[in-house]
């Protein structure tokens, strides 16, 4: 049954990637062609994660990995997503296939006053390029030295900052510094707001300046995203590259992308009320 219903998967995401899913892709050219850029080609290819037996049928649960070639003035580039899909068969037939939304709306950490904490100081240099190769290496996979969470990203970016030898500190507190340890870990390791709050509060470790504009941004470097614009950031992201025109492309967890354009306006999580912090990471030495 796996065989046949992946089959099934394989010829709808043919269709899909022809021309059922124009609307998202024209949506991602038309923000394109604002900035000089064009998709040359897409690529789709699905995995099913799970299937469910139900009356007369089955739940399929699988990833769409999408590949974009994309042309922006002389350049060219490979960007990659995964979208998380819940697709039902009826007896074999394709009845419905649609994307899953993250929830976020449970990822509420209780009140933390960052600039309170005091730690011994801990110099280090951040090496950027060893954060880039791991988020380059780690951004569709979990590295097993870590514990996985259903809402990843901020661990992942906390992964790929540690990754650049920024130094752990504040274990066991969970509401101090910044640490994963024997299955443990800080909120601001884990939980997207938290992180946001860490980093220009932290005064020792890792640290971090908030600037005005994404361009001032380096590799290396973090957005966070508050898509309601309520004040409560929930994604995170790490720049992994730069654009024709030297603006920040980002990997990230959750919808795990790759070199995707730092502000998500071609996401389902998007709207118009959305917020941004722009955090380069800053050496104490």
């Amino acid at each position: 049954m796996r065989r046949q219903l992946q089959s099934r998967l394989e010829e709808r995401i043919d269709q899909f990637v022809d021309g059922e899913g124009s609307d998202k892709f024209q949506r991602k050219n038309e923000l394109l062609q604002n900035r000089n850029g064009e998709i040359v080609k897409i690529e789709g290819t699905g995995q099913i994660q799970s299937i469910e037996k139900i009356e007369n049928g089955s739940k399929v649960d699988y990833h769409l990995h999408l590949k974009y070639l994309i042309k922006q003035k002389d350049m060219m580039h490979i960007e990659e997503e995964i979208e998380t899909r819940e697709a039902f068969f009826y007896k074999d037939q394709l009845v419905s296939d649609d994307e899953v939304a993250v929830d976020y709306s449970h990822l509420i950490e209780p009140e933390i006053n960052f600039r309170e904490q005091e730690d011994e100081r801990v110099s280090y240099q951040y090496d950027r390029l060893k954060a880039v190769q791991y988020a380059e290496k780690w951004w569709n996979s979990y590295n097993p030295a870590y514990k996985k969470f259903e809402v990843d990203c901020t661990n992942f970016i906390s992964q790929c900052l540690h990754a650049g030898e920024a130094p752990m500190r504040g274990y066991p507190k969970r509401g101090t510094g910044w640490w994963m340890r024997n299955n443990n870990w800080s909120y601001s390791w884990s939980v997207a707001n938290s992180l946001r709050l860490y980093l220009p509060a932290s005064k020792t470790g890792l640290r971090a300046n908030e600037v005005g504009s994404p361009d001032e941004l380096k590799l290396g470097d973090v957005i966070c995203y508050d898509f309601e614009g309520d004040g409560r950031y929930n994604h995170n992201t790490i720049v992994t590259s730069k654009d024709a025109f030297g603006m920040p492309l980002v990997n990230a967890h959750t919808y795990n992308s790759r070199l995707r354009y730092w502000n998500y306006e071609d996401s389902t999580a998007y709207t118009p009320n959305i917020k941004y912090k722009f955090f380069t990471i800053v050496d104490d030495e």
